[in-house]
Order: structure tokens, then C-alpha cells, then sequence
């Protein structure tokens, strides 16, 4: 059974009162029961928009049925609206009209449907009721009417949307100056607006910030429709205002908020990674320095390694001396950075890898004269030369011994930085944007972890900087940074 046909048993069972319309003509198809309800049979009445806004519905709530139609029919704008129909005693029957939103989804036909349900209440009653709540509601909301006449070239507002934009009881609002009740940075956004909603019909809202005539600016929720004549064209918008300052600056203060806390998870996330991978380096050389030391008996080779320890130990000191600087940075909103010698961090960093270098027979050649340093984060730009040099002698071509290039340079006044390897590269068509995501490997070699290009360019992009990688496969592999 289709949605349809769930539809119409549904529909049938409850002998409910509908219009189907077609869209594209303006035609539409009143159910039995609709003419049923009003006491009428098919043939006394002419199904038609234009029969009934001139002979059936009450001459008060006209227009705005009018309006809710053809911005149902045109912009699929759902509405909801109580209204008098003419019965066939001369008597007015009060009516709750919905279109298909209000129809639960499985219900929901593929076809425009208006719905009439009758309201068994005294209708005079109920509208000087409704009417009351309508201006208790705009008053307790912040909610004011305004009105564009086309034909007139007229505006219109109520004393609520004069009393939210701050202008006397007397003001009368001007078309010509209607730039003037936003800020310079929302006009072209009231304009559009406005423009598309007179030429095309689309209504429209959102949210946008409006100015006051004492110069305050608040942000207030805009709603608008057109208004057509019987001819189906359009001759005005009418709309709301609704003051909504308080709860959207509510709203970007959470959302700052939020972002604020993202970004501390996200530094607190890498300086976890920072702690993990760095300090790794430097236990995995005292381990080997102490298995060495445990199997040599040469008392005169035992003390040079030993020494070798304190330089590692120093190192490892000088690496938790700058994780204790990121702390104190994350708490800093504003982080500073300050100069750093490229020199004076690649010292530090050979001192942690010497042995890894010896091991492997590594030759790195260093030319810092273009540029000697940049400002930067000192622990950052650490593990920078640490994973792009451990890099290259980790995943090296096996037939040949590494040789690790790093200068640094000007071009056309732009700071850079260049690791060049003569390793086993990278397939980059193969890596693509994966190249640096966090645990994402691209070598066979059983160290891999796939942390280091993510925390490195992490780094980089947090102090503001960029990194760009060429690769070719079997040659070797160039990262370039730019501060």
C-alpha cells in the first residue's frame, strides 16, 4: 500500500473537510464533506479561490487567507489560521485550517491539501478572545507587525515594532530610509531580502541586526511574506519583528564559549601527544644507553656513555622545561610566542638523537644563514626538527645511508623552513590528504605510529604557519614550512 492510499483510507475515516489543490493552476478540488459541513451540495456552489474569498469566507479574515494560500500553493509555506465560512443559512461557522505539516509523516500525501476542521464554540466568542492573546502575545514576545504597501508606496508598523525600534508613537517609517534601520553590515542582507520576497514572492526568516533611532544595535528576528491582490500579484510584504537581542547574544556567547573549549581540548589533546611521542625519544636512548652500559666492561667506554647519559638527561630536562611552557601557554587566551634560534633547537634535538644518527651512519648538513630563527613556540619547533629528522632516518632508502638536508630561507620576504631527506619517499597520490591524519602510516617499517606528521603540522598551523610536502618515490622526500 502506498503512502497514498494509507492517506486516503485515513483521510475517509475520519470524513474530514479538504481542499486537494494543484499547484500550477490555482485549481483546486473541495471534498463532499466540505460542502457537507456548510450545508451546501456540489452543485450550489463554483469550486474556486476566487468563489470563495468573495462569496464564502468572512470579509476579516480575507486577506490573510488569501495570502496563506497562494504562499502555500507558490513557496510551499505550510500556515495555519482560524477563519468564518458562510453556511448555507446565512450563519458563519468558525473553522481551524491546516495544511499538510500538520499531518503526521506517515501520513504526509505528495499533493497540497488545506484541511478545515470545525470549531463547535461561539465563533464571535472565540475571535475576541483570539484577538485579546494576540496583543497579550506581542507585548509578552517582543513581537511588532509592520506592513509594505506597494501600491502606495507606503509603510506601515504597530506601536509594538515602533516601541521595539525606540521611534515615538507618531513616527510614520519611510520606504526611501528603510536602509537606515540596519547597520551598514546587514543591508545588503535586508535588501536581498526584501527584494526577492517582492519580486519572486519568497518569504523569508532569519535573524538579523537591526538599529534603533537612539543608535542601538540588537538583533531581532525578521519575518516577511508577500501580499497579493486577486490577480495573484504581489503588492506588498507583511511581517513581524521580534527583539530576540538578549537570547542571541546568549547564543554567540555559548558559541564562543564552545569554540574556546574545543580549542583547549584540541591543544590539550596534542600536548598529550607532545608528551607521549617526545619523551619517548629520550627514555628509548636511556634504555639503550643502559642495556649498553650493562654489557660492556671496559671501564673507560662505560664512563663515555655514562656521559652521554647526562646529555640526554639534559635534553630530557630541556624537553619538560618547554611542556611545562605549552601549559602555561594554553591558560594564556593570548599566546605568546617568542624568537627562537634554529641553531640553538637543532642542538638540542641532536643531543636526544645522537646515537639514532650514529647507528645509521645519517649525515645532516644545516644552513640557517638566509634566515637564523622565526618567532615561534620553543617546544614546538622542537618537535618539529625531531620528527622531520627521525623521519628521515626511520623510513630511509635501504640502499643507501641517509643524508638530511635542513636550511632555512627568504623568499620574496615570506620565512621559511626546508627539510630535504634522500629516503625511500612518498607516494603522495597514494597518501593524499591522509598524509598528515593522525595515525595514518604509509611505510612498512614496524615503528611507524603515524603521530608524527599530524602533531607537526598541528604545530605549525597553531603558530599561524603551513607545511607543504614533495615527494617523489625511491628519491626522497621535501617538506617545506612557511612561518
Amino acid at each position: 500500500m502506498t503512502q497514498n492510499d494509507i492517506f486516503n483510507d485515513a483521510i475517509h475515516s475520519f470524513n474530514t473537510s479538504y481542499w486537494e489543490l494543484c499547484t500550477q493552476s490555482y485549481e483546486e478540488v473541495w471534498s463532499e464533506n466540505f460542502y457537507k459541513t456548510l450545508g451546501y451540495i456540489k452543485e450550489e456552489l463554483h469550486f474556486s479561490i476566487d468563489y470563495f474569498l468573495d462569496h464564502l469566507i468572512h470579509e476579516e479574515d480575507a486577506d490573510i487567507f488569501k495570502d496563506n494560500f497562494f504562499n502555500y500553493c507558490k513557496n510551499d509555506v505550510d500556515f495555519k489560521q482560524h477563519l468564518q465560512i458562510l453556511n448555507k443559512n446565512g450563519q458563519y461557522q468558525l473553522f481551524k485550517c491546516v495544511t499538510n505539516n500538520e499531518l503526521p509523516p506517515e501520513l504526509t500525501p505528495e499533493r497540497h491539501y488545506i484541511f478545515f476542521f470545525e470549531i463547535l464554540l461561539d465563533p464571535g466568542q472565540a475571535i475576541t478572545q483570539d484577538n485579546f492573546y494576540f496583543k497579550e502575545t506581542a507585548q509578552m514576545t517582543a513581537t511588532g507587525s509592520w506592513y509594505v504597501d506597494f501600491v502606495k508606496k507606503q509603510s506601515y508598523w504597530d506601536f509594538e515594532t515602533k516601541k521595539i525600534l525606540e521611534y515615538p508613537d507618531d513616527y510614520i517609517p519611510s520606504l526611501r530610509n528603510s536602509a537606515q534601520y540596519y547597520p551598514e553590515d546587514c543591508r545588503e542582507q535586508a535588501a536581498s531580502l526584501f527584494f526577492r520576497c517582492a519580486m519572486n514572492g519568497t518569504p523569508f526568516n532569519t535573524e538579523i541586526k537591526m538599529i534603533t533611532a537612539n543608535e542601538r544595535v540588537f538583533w531581532a528576528r525578521a519575518i516577511g511574506k508577500p501580499i497579493y491582490n486577486k490577480k495573484k500579484e504581489i503588492v506588498g510584504i507583511r511581517g513581524v519583528f521580534q527583539d530576540i537581542d538578549e537570547v542571541k547574544r546568549k547564543e554567540l556567547q555559548l558559541k564562543k564559549s564552545l569554540n574556546t573549549i574545543t580549542s583547549q581540548n584540541s591543544r590539550l589533546l596534542n600536548f598529550a601527544h607532545i608528551v607521549s611521542h617526545n619523551l619517548r625519544s629520550h627514555t628509548s636512548n636511556l634504555s639503550l644507553l643502559v642495556q649498553l652500559i650493562e654489557d660492556i666492561k671496559d671501564p673507560e667506554e662505560k664512563n663515555s656513555l655514562i656521559h652521554e647519559i647526562r646529555n640526554i638527561s639534559e635534553s630530557l630536562n630541556t624537553t619538560i622545561a618547554h611542556l611545562n611552557e605549552i601549559v602555561a601557554i594554553q591558560n594564556n587566551k593570548h599566546q605568546e610566542k617568542k624568537k627562537v634560534n634554529f641553531i640553538d633547537t637543532y642542538d638540542v634535538v641532536m643531543n636526544g638523537i645522537k646515537h639514532l644518527i650514529a647507528e645509521h651512519n645519517a649525515e645532516i648538513y644545516t644552513d640557517f644563514s638566509q634566515l637564523d630563527g622565526v618567532s615561534f613556540l620553543p617546544a614546538y619547533l622542537e618537535s618539529v626538527f625531531l620528527n622531520l629528522i627521525t623521519n628521515a632516518i626511520k623510513y630511509r632508502h635501504p640502499d643507501r645511508n641517509p643524508v638530511i638536508k635542513i636550511k632555512s630561507f627568504l623568499d620574496e620576504g615570506n620565512m621559511s623552513l626546508e627539510f630535504t631527506d634522500n629516503g625511500s619517499g612518498i607516494d603522495l597520490h597514494k597518501a593524499g590528504d591522509k598524509l598528515f591524519g593522525m595515525y595514518k602510516t604509509f611505510h612498512d617499517h614496524k615503528d611507524a605510529v603515524g603521530i608524527g606528521l599530524f602533531l607537526t603540522k598541528n604545530q605549525i598551523e597553531a603558530m599561524d604557519g603551513r607545511i607543504n610536502v614533495e615527494s617523489i618515490v625511491g628519491k626522497g622526500t621535501t617538506f617545506i614550512i612557511e612561518f
